[in-house]
């Protein structure tokens, strides 16, 4: 029916309305009998060569992205977090918060770089509550330690400073802090910390590594433990740079001058690892060494005058010899008159 005729369906007779098509066979035979189930679905669209392609891309891209994002995009925000295939074959990419002493320093992992928004429209690092805070240097980075390398050890733990130990730091602070760096890490160590490369782009194109410069300028020497170092493909490399800084006297291998001489030296600063050496040796004499017993620890305690210095001015000018002396004779005078008077 037309839709003019519907609107003014009040005005047409039932004879005016047009008359059903007949059923054919075919038409009967398409709608079923009325034992058929009503409620048929046909799937042979979903099994079309168009429907099928479409399908295959869709899932073989979902899980590519997927697959990109956990192996390349996701963050990883503490060493706890890398799992053992993801050393020897995978870089971090990364900000330097903060250098925490000449061989060490932390990174905030930057998946993607300024490629994915991060310094533009992501920020960079753990924001500290509150207004004009800042960013935490240490919160949600990792701890990263420059293998290949020992550098001068700064005072901590109630050990002096070593030689060159705050040239090697600001150098290191100075090239590494609030840039971006990437790490070839190789394994955690016993202190949570992550081992490995570091370089620094420079020049667009050109990456620096970060322990062959130290090296290079006499801040630092080769790793020398027993166990547990790690080079990477750079041994051969660092070894003769330590070399040629030690020929030239660069850093710590400076020659001593001539007061230097005067005085006894006869040898450069000593390196790291020796003097771990000393320090771990006095470390481990005091602890052996024999506690005194309790009554020669009370003997020894100096007594403190109750009277104030002047007090205890007093009490040791009374405890010298002479006052001694000079106290003794009039009891001595005393003795010999109460004789005499007995006498009498």
């Amino acid at each position: 029916m037309p839709w003019t005729d519907y609107i003014f369906w009040s005005r047409s007779t039932a004879a005016d309305d047009p008359a059903p098509p007949p059923k054919s066979a075919s038409t009967s035979k398409s709608n079923g009998t009325w034992t058929s189930p009503l409620n048929a679905r046909d799937y042979t669209h979903y099994t079309t060569p168009q429907t099928l392609i479409f399908a295959g891309l869709t899932t073989a891209s979902t899980l590519a992205l997927i697959k990109l994002y956990k192996n390349h995009l996701r963050r990883i925000p503490g060493a706890e977090y890398l799992k053992p295939g993801f050393f020897r074959r995978r870089s971090l990419y990364g900000y330097v918060t903060s250098v925490g002493d000449a061989d060490g320093l932390r990174l905030f992992h930057t998946p993607g770089g300024r490629l994915m928004g991060w310094g533009w429209w992501r920020q960079v690092g753990v924001k500290a509550k509150g207004k004009g805070r800042g960013i935490r240097k240490t919160e949600g980075t990792l701890s990263i330690r420059i293998a290949g390398i020992d550098a001068p050890e700064m005072a901590h733990f109630g050990k002096e400073e070593q030689a060159y130990s705050k040239e090697a730091f600001d150098w290191l602070r100075g090239f590494t802090e609030h840039k971006y760096v990437r790490v070839y890490p190789y394994r955690n160590d016993q202190f949570g910390r992550v081992v490995g490369s570091v370089f620094r782009r420079q020049w667009v194109v050109w990456n620096t590594d970060v322990g062959l410069q130290m090296l290079k300028r006499g801040l630092a020497t080769v790793y020398e433990a027993k166990s547990g170092a790690e080079f990477g493909d750079s041994e051969a490399i660092y070894r003769e740079t330590e070399a040629q800084a030690k020929a030239k006297g660069l850093g710590i291998w400076k020659h001593p001058g001539f007061i230097g001489r005067l005085l006894g030296q006869e040898k450069a600063v000593e390196s790291p690892r020796e003097y771990k050496t000393r320090t771990a040796q006095q470390e481990h004499g005091r602890k052996a060494a024999p506690k005194p017993p309790v009554s020669a620890a009370i003997a020894l305690k100096p007594e403190v005058p109750s009277g104030g210095w002047l007090g205890g001015l007093l009490k040791s000018d009374s405890a010298s010899p002479i006052a001694q002396s000079e106290s003794a004779a009039p009891k001595a005078q005393d003795g010999a008159s109460h004789k005499v008077k007995k006498g009498k």
